[in-house]
C-alpha cells in the first residue's frame, strides 16, 4: 500500500501557513492538474485528487489541528468514509474565475447549480506572412455542435409527444446528500432516467438520435491584428460548441495562427532579419543597394566603406508593427560576402594585382586576430 505524503508537502506550504497561503497553493496546484486541462492523463488525475484531499483537510482548522497533531493516523480511517476520498467536481470556471466560492459551496453543502457551458473547440489558420504587416480580415469554416435541424432541438420525430421527465421534473440533474468527514454535502449528477435532457423522448429523431443536437458547419469572421505572431490564439467567445444544459452557454473557438515563411525575412519579434550576399568591392568602397519591402516601399540599404562580413546594419521604424504600439521594429541586415566560385582568367588576373598592391590579409595575421577580437568586443 503506498504511503499518504505529507498535505502540507502536497501543497507545497509550511506548516506555518496562513489559510490564505495554503487556499492559494491549492488554487495554482488545481489549475496545474485540473483533468479539463490534461485530458487522458492519469497521473495529473491522481495529482488532482492527491491536491483536493490535502485542500479538504487543511482548510478545515479543526481536521488541520488534528492532522498537525496525530498526522494521518489520527483520523484512524479515512476521515471520507469508507470509500475514502473520491474529489469533488472543481471546474475550471471556478478556478480561473471569480467562483471560488463555488469551491467552498461543493465542499459544504450548496445547492446551487451551475449551467453547463459547451465545449471550447480549437482550429488553426495559416496566413500569409504578409499579414504579420497589414492584418487581415479571415474566414474559416468550423464544425461545431448546434441545435438539429431537422427536429429543431426537440430530439424528436414527434415534439408533441416529448414529456418532462418525472424523475428530476425536467432538470436534468438530480441530488444526493453524501457524508463528507465531519460535514454533508449535495452531489449533483446527471438525471439516469433522462440522460440530464430533462426530457422523455419516445420517439427519438432519426438524424440526431433523440440529443438534440448534431455537428454542423459554420462559417466564422474573425480579425487577424497586425504583427500577430505564429503560435497566437485568437478567441471567439460564444462560436464553441453549443451546451447540452437548456439554460448553458455555447463555448468559445480558439483560432490559432501559423504563418507563411517569408523567402528571406526571418523574425525576432517585431524585428526582421535578413542575410545580404555582397561583393568585395561593395565591403571595401561601400555601396547603396535597394529591395522590394513588405510595407510596399523600397528598402534601401547603406553600406558603409570598411565593412566587414558579419557587420549588422540596423534599419529602424522598418519592421513589423508592435502590438498596442504605433511603432514599428527594425530590420535587421547581416552582410555577407559573396565569394564566386569559378573565376575567369582575367578575373583571376585583376584580383591577383590588386592583392600586389594591398597586401596580403595574412600578413601580421596574428595582430590582425586580436584587432578583430577587440573590434567584437567593443
Amino acid at each position: 500500500m503506498t504511503e499518504k505524503r505529507d498535505y502540507y508537502e502536497v501543497l507545497g506550504v509550511s506548516k506555518n501557513s496562513s489559510d490564505g497561503d495554503i487556499r492559494k497553493a491549492f488554487r495554482s496546484l488545481a489549475r496545474k492538474f485540473h483533468p479539463d486541462k490534461n485530458p487522458n492523463d492519469s497521473e495529473a488525475e491522481k495529482k488532482f485528487k492527491e491536491v483536493q484531499e490535502a485542500y479538504a483537510i487543511l482548510s478545515n482548522p479543526e481536521e488541520r489541528r488534528k492532522y498537525d497533531t496525530f498526522g494521518h493516523s489520527g483520523h484512524g480511517s479515512s476521515p471520507f468514509g469508507p470509500g475514502g476520498f473520491q474529489g469533488v467536481n472543481i471546474s475550471l470556471d471556478d478556478l480561473f474565475g471569480g467562483g471560488f466560492d463555488g469551491i467552498f459551496n461543493q465542499f459544504f453543502g450548496s445547492s446551487r447549480r451551475r449551467s453547463s457551458k459547451g465545449d471550447d473547440l480549437i482550429y488553426r489558420h495559416t496566413v500569409p506572412f504578409q499579414v504579420a504587416m497589414d492584418g487581415s480580415e479571415e474566414e474559416i469554416e468550423i464544425q461545431a455542435l448546434r441545435n438539429c435541424i431537422e427536429c429543431d432541438g426537440s430530439g424528436s420525430n414527434s415534439p408533441d409527444k416529448v414529456k418532462i421527465c418525472p424523475a428530476c421534473d425536467g432538470r436534468g440533474r438530480v441530488e444526493r446528500l453524501e457524508r463528507l468527514g465531519p460535514f454533508t454535502q449535495r452531489a449533483v449528477s446527471d438525471c439516469p432516467s433522462c440522460e440530464g435532457r430533462g426530457k422523455i423522448i419516445p420517439d427519438p429523431c432519426n438524424s440526431c438520435g433523440g440529443q438534440g443536437m448534431s455537428q454542423q458547419s459554420k462559417k466564422v469572421k474573425f480579425t487577424v491584428p497586425p504583427g500577430i505572431s505564429s503560435g497566437v490564439r485568437l478567441r471567439m467567445r460564444g462560436h464553441g460548441g453549443a451546451s447540452r444544459s437548456e439554460n448553458g452557454a455555447p463555448g468559445d473557438l480558439y483560432i490559432e495562427i501559423e504563418m507563411h515563411r517569408h523567402p528571406w525575412f526571418e523574425r525576432d519579434s517585431s524585428d526582421l532579419l535578413m542575410g545580404l550576399p555582397v561583393g568585395f568591392s561593395d565591403l571595401a568602397l561601400g555601396s547603396k543597394i535597394e529591395l522590394s519591402h513588405i510595407d510596399g516601399k523600397p528598402l534601401v540599404v547603406n553600406i558603409s566603406a570598411g565593412s566587414q562580413p558579419g557587420d549588422t546594419i540596423e534599419i529602424k521604424g522598418r519592421g513589423l508593427p508592435i502590438q498596442g504600439s504605433s511603432r514599428r521594429g527594425s530590420v535587421m541586415v547581416v552582410l555577407k560576402l559573396d565569394i564566386p566560385k569559378k573565376l575567369s582568367r582575367d578575373q583571376k588576373k585583376t584580383i591577383s594585382s590588386i592583392s600586389d598592391i594591398l597586401g596580403s590579409n595574412l600578413d601580421n595575421v596574428e595582430e590582425r586576430i586580436r584587432e578583430e577580437a577587440s573590434r567584437r568586443r567593443g
